[in-house]
């Protein structure tokens, strides 16, 4: 009884007999017979000189495993080596060697033949550090072959040396021709694209890459770090959105190049698998949640954003799906619907005039470039497979996030501008207002100045009557009785002047509480004073705000103007206040001017104005009068009941009464969701 060869040993537990060793090895000559006649793949010629190889799909062969179940012993043998196509032949007859079925297993037959009279140590790297299964099987001096068991779904120490991607010694002797295989298993379509170096290339290799990647992710650590200190101090969220973008963005490349599966978790590799199909579905959701609110897109785009939010989801869901179930493989172009929606609503505002979208336009231009360099490889597309192309991503999403970061400063120092803006005009508009009391403040003290001059004219006039009427009276005394008619009809005269003066100190009184209580004023008069909305609007937004401006919802201070008239929109939370809100004219369904003056009128006759008489003021009808009168009468019935109440302050101060505002008739609040 014998033993059977050492590279049959890891299939064969029992001892066989010689003829079955006799056997096999006659079966393996008739592979190799077998596998001359049938077409070779071309052999890897390492010359001098030379410090790397590329491996094209034509210089390797492929045969698929459908089952999962052969082992080197099978694939020595004739039937199935004779089964091995040229790599640009296989896949269906695609012009490259791809991962198609992930159901089955591949296995690679790569020759080299070492022309270099040097012993550079050869090594064989396989881009794709995401094969889920990999083992390399190499033939020692005696030919007797030993594999080598790796993949993603092992841990990182599993690997024979301490690199990102899959490397293994070749030992290729010079003027010698070795046949190396390779068992590929895979969860997720892939390409079989692989590079030959010698050490010395491999070193100088390891620390340009290395290097290249620190700096890589150190701009990414200085993007978050910075970004998060500038949401700390200033509260605004879309650096907080910025800052999770960032970070996934950092999560995706740490998956896709295999830094974290060396450094961050190598003993971990469910956890490896977990990060390799959520990381790209993590940075869909951070990016367009970052991308929607730097855009402003929920104000800007009413009716595209719900659509963009909704493609979103129903993306992140069913690349989920493919992940978990399906695993077609082809799941990235799902990411192509969203993010095209995404760059076409930047389009959108960068049209309505939002200058800083055409650094998010610049930036998703650079990575759709280096997206497209990554569909091609996972396609097995080597023409355009350089180093520029294999780190055009990392490049692209360095320029994205410093260029986003600009970019979002600017759009800050924008809202800072017209936030100064809008406070320069309400200083202007308050300085006007101020002159206004001013030029108001003239008018009274120089009607108090006629009413004086008209009182003292006026006692002059009756004290020189008075002296008049006493010489009359001296000289009537001298002749009683003669003159005593005249005395009759001077004291008649007496008497009329008396009654004139009363008169006129009667209309004098009615003057000024007709000036205090301004009962004089016809609708025409007032509509002077208020002549039209937006005079209406802005007198009630000075008397609302008059202590300063409190956001309702979250008590802050700032504010800016919004779309509707004299309304103010909190700079923190977004809430939207109207002048109407809150007050007594909240949801009036006539025109604020004769509200006004409604308000007005019954106010000035202490509710006792008639609904009919309003009517036909305000030519409303009398329905609408009278409920709008009971609803100021009950005003002014809480505002003498109140504390602080003063029988001499204004009819204003009934228009911000709102206690009497029901639920329904509560203003839609107009949020912006974080």
């Amino acid at each position: 009884m014998t033993r059977c060869p050492e590279f049959l040993a890891p299939q064969c537990s029992q001892p066989v007999p010689a003829r079955a060793c006799l056997l096999s090895a006659l079966f393996w000559l008739l592979g190799v017979v077998a596998g001359l006649a049938a077409p070779t793949e071309d052999t890897l010629r390492i010359r001098p000189n030379v410090n790397e190889l590329y491996v094209s799909t034509a210089s390797y062969s492929v045969l698929e495993d459908p089952s999962g179940r052969l082992t080197l012993r099978d694939i020595l043998q004739p039937r199935y080596n004779a089964g091995f196509l040229p790599g640009n032949l296989t896949s269906g007859g695609k012009p490259s060697g791809n991962i198609e079925h992930t159901r089955s297993a591949y296995w690679l037959r790569i020759r080299v033949r070492n022309e270099a009279p040097d012993q550079n140590h050869w090594f064989l790297e396989m881009f794709d550090s995401h094969i889920n299964d990999l083992t390399f099987y190499r033939a020692d001096a005696q030919g007797t072959y030993h594999g080598v068991r790796t993949g993603a779904d092992l841990p990182f120490a599993s690997r024979p040396f301490a690199y990102k991607n899959f490397l293994f010694s070749l030992q290729v002797r010079p003027g010698q021709t070795h046949t190396y295989y390779l068992r590929l298993k895979s969860d997720s379509k892939t390409s079989f694209l692989g590079r030959l170096r010698n050490e010395s290339m491999l070193a100088a290799h390891f620390q340009s890459e290395y290097g290249l990647l620190g700096g890589f992710y150190g701009v990414l650590l200085i993007m978050v770090v910075y970004n998060l200190f500038i949401f700390l101090f200033i509260g605004e969220r879309t650096y907080l959105r910025y800052v999770l973008y960032v970070l996934s963005c950092s999560l995706l490349f740490l998956s896709e190049d295999g830094l974290g599966f060396e450094y961050l978790w190598p003993r971990l590799p469910w956890l490896n698998q977990v990060v390799n199909a959520g990381a790209p579905i993590l940075l869909l959701v951070t990016f367009s949640y970052y991308a929607r609110h730097f855009l402003d897109a929920p104000q800007r785009l009413p009716h595209f954003d719900p659509w963009v939010r909704a493609v979103v989801l129903l993306s992140a869901g069913l690349l989920l799906l493919d992940t978990l179930f399906v695993k077609s493989g082809f799941s990235f172009w799902l990411y192509l619907l969203p993010y095209g929606m995404l760059y076409y609503a930047a389009l959108l505002v960068y049209r309505q005039g939002f200058r800083a979208a055409r650094f998010f336009l610049i930036a998703q231009a650079l990575v759709a470039v280096s997206l497209l360099f990554l569909i091609t490889r996972k396609l097995g597309v080597d023409f355009i497979n350089t180093p520029f192309t294999v780190y055009s991503m990392n490049v692209a999403f360095v320029v994205e996030v410093a260029v986003l970061s600009y970019a979002l400063g600017e759009k800050i120092k924008a809202i800072k501008d017209a936030t100064i803006r809008t406070q320069e005009r309400l200083v202007k508009q308050l300085h006007k207002k101020h002159q206004a009391q001013d030029r108001l403040v003239e008018q009274l003290r120089q009607n108090q100045e006629l009413k004086d001059q008209l009182n003292s004219e006026l006692e002059e006039q009756v004290a020189r009557r008075t002296e008049k009427l006493r010489l009359q009276s001296e000289t009537i005394a001298a002749q009683n009785r003669e003159l005593q008619q005249a005395n009759g009809l001077l004291a008649l005269q007496s008497a009329a002047i008396s009654k004139l003066n009363g008169e006129l100190q009667h209309d004098l009184q009615q003057v000024q509480t007709a000036r205090v209580l301004s009962k004089e004023v016809d609708f025409g008069e007032f509509s002077q004073i208020y002549p039209d909305k937006d005079a209406c609007l802005r007198y009630l937004a000075d008397l609302k705000w008059a202590a300063g401006y409190r956001c309702r919802k979250c008590g802050h201070e700032k504010y800016c103007d919004a779309r509707e008239p004299h309304a103010r929109r909190c700079t923190k939370c977004r809430y939207v206040e109207s002048a109407t809100a809150y007050t007594m004219l909240q949801k009036c369904k006539f025109s604020i001017i004769k509200a006004f003056y409604a308000v007005f009128l019954i106010y000035t006759h202490k509710g006792s104005y008639s609904s009919q008489e309003l009517s036909r003021v305000l030519e409303l009808r009398q329905g609408t009068c009278w409920s709008f009168s009971q609803k100021v009468t009950e005003a002014m019935r809480r505002r003498r009941q109140a504390a602080g109440y003063d029988e001499h302050e204004g009819w204003t101060h009934i228009l911000l009464d709102a206690t009497g505002t029901s639920e329904e008739d509560q203003p839609i609040l107009q949020t912006e969701h974080s």
